[in-house]
Order: structure tokens, then sequence, then C-alpha cells
């Protein structure tokens, strides 16, 4: 008898999981990190089971960003899903007035304005899920992220594996010369670091560009 009890009550449960993507409330939902730590890839995979939910889905990312496809959002690993792109926030809200979940990548490139966005979808019983850098190459909080983590109903930080020491990664590194502060690249430009490497890396380049024009010309 015990068990069947046990059993009777397990079952709401599990119908609840299983249905759980259909009945969902609006919420904000933010997925954090450095570079090459998943973010876009977990993006694409939420909304992928929204999608297979039969719940109506847009995505958006933003206009800037076209180094894998125009359209596409694309994580590292290939994976993709079709977004628009768009240029400011403002448009999300006018492109997805009849949805059940809105999907937005690259967030730390969109305007302060997200926030309020992001927030406005959610209390109109949205899903809205959101991948971005939460710090820049500096070790900065980028753009509306930090907004959006503290009003978001779940944080998920995700971390790509340090390349020095295999530590999990703190901080996208950029390897390159270039001071503004959006830089779009890849591997090329950018190397996941952990703090320890990251300061290391950091004092080199200090070092670097305090020795003499002669000195480096002998290097």
């Amino acid at each position: 008898m015990q068990i069947l009890k046990s059993f009777g009550n397990f079952v709401p449960m599990m119908t609840e999981n299983m249905t759980g993507e259909a009945r969902r409330q609006g919420r904000i939902e933010v997925v954090c990190g450095s570079m090459f730590s998943g973010k876009t890839e977990e993006l694409i995979r939420r909304l992928r089971r929204a999608q297979f939910a039969k719940q109506k889905v847009e995505i958006f990312k933003p206009a800037i960003d076209i180094r894998y496809s125009e359209e596409d959002v694309v994580s590292h690993d290939q994976k993709h899903i079709m977004s628009t792109p768009i240029d400011t926030s403002a448009s999300i809200l006018l492109l997805s007035s009849d949805c059940d979940v809105v999907g937005i990548d690259e967030a730390q490139f969109f305007d302060m304005g997200l926030v309020e966005v992001c927030n406005e979808l959610a209390n109109r019983g949205i899903r809205v899920i959101i991948a971005g850098l939460d710090m820049d190459y500096k070790g900065v909080p980028f753009g509306p992220m930090p907004g959006l983590c503290a009003i978001a109903d779940d944080v998920t930080k995700v971390h790509a594996i340090c390349v020095k020491c295999g530590n999990l990664a703190y901080v996208s590194h950029r390897t390159v010369e270039g001071s503004q502060r959006v830089l779009l690249g890849e591997t090329q430009e950018y190397e996941p670091l952990c703090r320890e490497c990251y300061q290391k890396a950091i004092a080199e380049e200090k070092a670097k560009q305090n020795t003499p024009t002669e000195e480096k010309s002998l290097q």
C-alpha cells in the first residue's frame, strides 16, 4: 500500500515534468559566461525544446554579429537556429507580440533598454531566454548583462576551460591589439583564461609596453 501511495505521488510530478515546457509562466532566464563556454549552444538547446513543445518562438540577435551568419544564431560548434537581426532592443517588443518564448543571443551588444524590454515581456507571460558575455575583455561587466542578471528568475553561469592551465575560465582575454570595447572575433582574437592566468597575461602585456623600443626590436 505504501508503494502504491508513493507511486501515486510520483505520477503528478512526472506529468508536470513532461508538460513543463508548455505550462511555463512568464520568466527571464540568463545564460552567461566567457567566450567559448557554450552560452549560445545552451540557448539553442532551450529554444529547440520550446519548439518541440509546439510553442511559438521568436529569436533575436544584434545585427552587427555576422561572424558565422547574417541571420542565424550560430554556436562555436556550428549548431544554428533561425533568428531576426535587429539594431535596437525596442524592436523586440514590436516583433514578439504574439509568441510564447523569446530568445536573445549576444545580449551584451544591445542597448541598456534591453533590461526594461525583457521585464515587459516576462510580465506579459512570455518566457525570455538570454545568452551573453557577462564581462568584456578587461573583466568589466558588459552592457545590459548585469541588469539582466539582477532581474532574472534564473541565472546559469557557464564556463570555458582556461587554455593555459585547464582550470575553469574566468574571462575572455583579447590577444590582439585594440582598445575598442566591441571587437567581434573568435579564437584568433580571444582566449578563455582563468583568473590567475589572466592576471599573468595582463602583467606580461604591461611589461612589454614598458620595454624600450630598442629592446623590443632585439627580442
